[in-house]
C-alpha cells in the first residue's frame, strides 16, 4: 500500500492530523505519529493531535507513551468525549489500569451517550472481565445506535459463547501484577502435577506387588509396600512445601480459582489424589496367592482416581468446553458483523478505511471455531444417543438420534456462511450420517428384528462417528504443526474493527473560529441551555472568563447551572454578537471555580435582514 502524502498546506495543523487519520487507517502507525507531532509542533494546543498521536503510539506498542499523549489530549479538553474514550483505551493495555480505564469509557458514555464507539469499549472492558450479561447490554446499546457496527456484533457474539480469555486467572480489575498471579498460576500447576505423578507412580508399584503376590510370584510384604508406600507421601510434602513458597499471590488464588476453571480442576485433583492414595494404602489387600478375589472397591477405586485423574480431567474439561454458550446464537451474531454482498448491478463500496477486512477476518474466524463447537456437540450428542438403545433395551430410543441432524440444520438457517474446509465438513457431515444409520436400525429392529442389515447400519453409524472424530484429529494437528487458529474455543478473537467509519477517538474536534472566541470573550448576551430537575431550562451567564487555546469556554454560572451539569454534562451555549449567534453544543465540567465547556459542535448563523423578517 503506497504511503499517505502530506498535506498540501504543510503550516496547516489540522490538515496534518487530517493526514494522520489517513496514515492510521491504511495502517501506517509510524507515518501517522510522524504526522501527529507535526501538527502538534504547529499548533501544542489542539488536542486532537495529542488525541492521534497516542493512537499511533498504541499501535506501535508504546503503551505508555500512548497513556502520556492521551492525558495531555483530556487535560486541553477535559470535556472531549473522544480524548477519554482514546485514553481508556490506552489505559486497558497497561497491566493493573483496568478501573480507571472503566472510569474513563464511562465518562465517555456519560459526555457523548448517543455514540457507539463509547458503549463498544464499555463492552470490550467487561468482556475482559468476564462479565458477559454487562457486556452483552452495552454491546446491544452500541447496536441501538448504529446497526451496521461490525465489532458490536463479533461481541456480542462472543458474550454467547461465554468467551473467556486463555488461561483467565487474572481479574483485570486487581490491582496486582499480571506477572505475580501468573507466577502463582504456574506454581499452583506444577504442584498439582508433579503431587499427581509422584502418586501415580507409587500407585502403580503399590498394584504391581499385589498383583504379583496374587499371582504367587512374589512372597507377601505387606508391611514393606505400605511403608513404600508413605515414602511417596514424604515426597509430596516435599513438593508442597517447595511449591507453596513460590505462590506469593495467596490472597488472589480464591479468586483465580474461580476465574480459570482448568487451573481451579488442575488444584482440586492435587488435593483429591493424596486423599484417595491414603484410602488405597488404609485399604490395601494383604500381598498374597489369591488376593486379587479379595480387592475392596474403596481401595480398587481410590487407585483408579489416582491413576486415572489425567483422563478423568481431559473429558469433563472436553465436556465444559463444547457446552458452554450458545453457538447457534452466536453464529447469527458473526454473520450479521459480514458485509452483504453487493448486487451485480451495484459497484463494490470502498474498503473500511482501518484496513481492509479487519471485521471480516475476526468473523470469519469465529465462524468458523463456531460451527467446530456445534460440530462436536453433534458429535457426543449422537453419540450418547446412540447407547441409549442398548442400555435401555428399548430399540425405538434410536429414533431420537434424528434431533441431530434437525440441529446442523438451524445451524445453516442461521446465515452464517460456511467456511471452506473440508475437515469440518467431514466433521459436521459424520454425526448427521450416524444418527440416521442409528435411527434406521432402530426402527429395523423394532419391525423385524436383528438382521445383518441392522448390524451393518449400526456398523456404518459407529464409523461415521469414527470418521468424524478423526477429520478433528487431523485439523488439530494441522494447526497445531502450522501454528495457526485450531478447531477449539481458544481460537476465538474479538474484534476492534469500527467497519467502515472513523473511530470516535479519531475523530476531529471542534475547531472555534475567531469570530466565535471574539464573540464569547467579550458578549454579554451569553445564555447556558441545560437539562435542570424540572426539565430544560435555559440560564444566563454571568461571564465567559476566558476561551483556551483549544477552544474550551471557562463560564461563571450559578448553582443552578452546576446541578443540572452534575446531572447531564450536555449543554448547549448560545452567544449573540451584533452581527451574527452561534449555537455551541457541548460538554460542561467542573474545573475549580468555573464550568469549563468543551465544544462537540459548532453552528454560526446570521441575523436575518429585514427582507428576510417579512411575513406574508
Amino acid at each position: 500500500m503506497s504511503p499517505v502524502p502530506p498535506p498540501l498546506d504543510r503550516f496547516d495543523p489540522r490538515a496534518w492530523c487530517a493526514v494522520a487519520v489517513a496514515r492510521l487507517s491504511h495502517d501506517q502507525p509510524e507515518a501517522a505519529l510522524e504526522a501527529a507531532r507535526q501538527a502538534i509542533g504547529r499548533d501544542p494546543q489542539d488536542e486532537w493531535g495529542h488525541r492521534l498521536a497516542g493512537a499511533a503510539l498504541e499501535r506501535l506498542g508504546r503503551d505508555t507513551e500512548a497513556v502520556a499523549a492521551a492525558r495531555e489530549a483530556v487535560r486541553l479538553a477535559p470535556g472531549s468525549w473522544a480524548a477519554r474514550l482514546r485514553l481508556a483505551s490506552a489505559l486497558r493495555r497497561i497491566p493493573g489500569r483496568w478501573r480507571e480505564a472503566w472510569a474513563e469509557a464511562r465518562r465517555a458514555v456519560r459526555f457523548a451517550p448517543d455514540e457507539p464507539d463509547p458503549h463498544v469499549l464499555c463492552g470490550d472492558l467487561a468482556l475482559l472481565r468476564g462479565d458477559h450479561d454487562g457486556a452483552a447490554r452495552a454491546y446491544g446499546a452500541a447496536l441501538r445506535r448504529r446497526r451496521d457496527h461490525p465489532a458490536a456484533w463479533v461481541n456480542l457474539g462472543l458474550t454467547l459463547l461465554r468467551w473467556r480469555r486463555p488461561r483467565d486467572h487474572h481479574d483485570p480489575a486487581w490491582e496486582a501484577d499480571p506477572r505475580e498471579t501468573g507466577r502463582a498460576r504456574r506454581a499452583l500447576e506444577t504442584w498439582s502435577r508433579q503431587v499427581r505423578v509422584i502418586l501415580a507412580v507409587a500407585a502403580a508399584a503399590v498394584c504391581a506387588a499385589v498383583v504379583l503376590a496374587g499371582l504367587g510370584l512374589v512372597p507377601g510384604m505387606h508391611g514393606e509396600v505400605r511403608i513404600g508406600g508413605a515414602l511417596a507421601l514424604a515426597a509430596v510434602l516435599v513438593v508442597c512445601v517447595r511449591q507453596a513458597a513460590r505462590v506469593g499471590a495467596w490472597a488472589y488464588v480464591p479468586g483465580m480459582l474461580r476465574r480459570d476453571l482448568r487451573l481451579a480442576m488442575s488444584v482440586a485433583l492435587g488435593l483429591l489424589a493424596p486423599a484417595a492414595y491414603v484410602a488405597g494404602l488404609a485399604t490395601l489387600p494383604e500381598p498374597r496367592p489369591g488376593a486379587l478375589q479379595e480387592v475392596g472397591e474403596v481401595w480398587a477405586g481410590a487407585i483408579g482416581l489416582v491413576l486415572l485423574n489425567p483422563a478423568a480431567a481431559l473429558a469433563v474439561r472436553l465436556l465444559a468446553e463444547t457446552w458452554r454458550g450458545r453457538p447457534l446464537a452466536a453464529l447469527r451474531r458473526f454473520a450479521a458483523a459480514l458485509p452483504v454482498p453487493p448486487a451485480p448491478s451495484v459497484p463494490p463500496a470502498p474498503p473500511p478505511p482501518l484496513g481492509p477486512g479487519a471485521a471480516d477476518r475476526a468473523a470469519t474466524r469465529d465462524i468458523a471455531v463456531a460451527f467446530w463447537i456445534v460440530a462436536a456437540r453433534a458429535w457426543q450428542a449422537t453419540a450418547a444417543l446412540m447407547l441409549v438403545p442398548n442400555a435401555a433395551g428399548v430399540p425405538l430410543a434410536a429414533v431420537a438420534c434424528l434431533a441431530v441432524p434437525a440441529v446442523l440444520l438451524r445451524a445453516r438457517a442461521t446465515g452464517a456462511p460456511r467456511p471452506r474446509d473440508r475437515w469440518l465438513a467431514a466433521a459436521l457431515t459424520a454425526p448427521a450420517v450416524a444418527a440416521l444409520c442409528a435411527a434406521g436400525a432402530g426402527v429395523a429392529t423394532a419391525l423385524a428384528g436383528p438382521d445383518p442389515a441392522v448390524v451393518a447400519l449400526w456398523r456404518c453409524a459407529w464409523g461415521a462417528l469414527a470418521l468424524g472424530a478423526a477429520a478433528f484429529a487431523v485439523r488439530a494437528t494441522r494447526a497445531w504443526w502450522r501454528g495457526g487458529p485450531g478447531p477449539w474455543r481458544a481460537s476465538l478473537v474479538p474484534s476492534e474493527s469500527r467497519g467502515r467509519w472513523i473511530p470516535g477517538d479519531l475523530t476531529p474536534s471542534a475547531g472555534l473560529s475567531e469570530e466565535v472566541r471574539h464573540a464569547a470573550a467579550y458578549s454579554r448576551n451569553v445564555v447556558l441551555a441545560c437539562t435542570g430537575a424540572d426539565g430544560p431550562r435555559a440560564l444566563a451567564v454571568s461571564a465567559v472568563t476566558s476561551v483556551t487555546p483549544a477552544g474550551d469556554f471557562r463560564l461563571i454560572a450559578g448553582d443552578e447551572a452546576w446541578e443540572a451539569v452534575r446531572r447531564d454534562p450536555r449543554v448547549v451555549l448560545f452567544v449573540g454578537d451584533p452581527r451574527f449567534w452561534a449555537e455551541v453544543r457541548g460538554v460542561a465540567v467542573p474545573d475549580d471555580d468555573v464550568l469549563r465547556v468543551t465544544p462537540r459542535q459548532v453552528l454560526m448563523r446570521e441575523y436575518p435582514g429585514r427582507h428576510q423578517a417579512r411575513t406574508r
